[in-house]
């Protein structure tokens, strides 16, 4: 799955390598616990995001983050937000193989996404994260850049998205 999807001058869309992703639920109040297991300090307002060496996290709702590492950090990860439960409530589930990321980049990648995206991207922050949806399927979108976004969509919706994106960008090639 680590190919281009499909991709023309003005935009790419490429599946990424996978990554260690955790679904994290905690009270606000501790978010000071879980930025020291995490080794990044955690947003605390939605929509934002953070990054620090190879580590993520998006807070996309009121008490929930979801966080990015190496994969090779997963099992680390779980173990030290296992000791911080003693002291700290939360949850944190793993979610590594639920999801694909898709990376769309390049000056026609917004509009690429508003394809099926109902959101206004233009009003979205750089390092900022939405949930939202693409067509019907659920998908978190995040923005590294002006001209890329990642789209986190589950497995099973993968195909139906790629194929969107596919025809979108075949759309797009003859407009151009």
């Amino acid at each position: 799955m680590n190919a281009p999807v499909k991709s023309v001058d003005a935009v790419s869309v490429t599946v990424l390598p996978p990554v260690a992703r955790f679904n994290l639920r905690i009270a606000p109040a501790d978010l000071d616990a879980a930025s020291k297991a995490f080794g990044l300090k955690l947003p605390g307002k939605i929509g934002q995001g953070a990054r620090k060496e190879g580590r993520a996290a998006y807070c996309v709702g009121p008490d929930e983050w979801l966080l990015h590492a190496a994969e090779t950090d997963q099992a680390a990860l779980v173990a030290v937000f296992d000791t911080v439960r003693a002291k700290t409530p939360h949850s944190l589930t793993v979610i590594s193989d639920r999801e694909v990321t898709i990376a769309i980049t390049g000056p026609a990648a917004m509009e690429l996404l508003s394809l099926a995206c109902p959101l206004d991207l233009s009003g979205m922050a750089v390092g900022g994260v939405k949930r939202t949806v693409f067509d019907y399927a659920q998908v978190v979108l995040i923005r590294d850049a002006d001209d890329a976004f990642r789209l986190e969509v589950w497995r099973s919706f993968f195909p139906h998205v790629s194929g969107l994106l596919d025809v979108g960008v075949k759309e797009l090639s003859i407009g151009l």
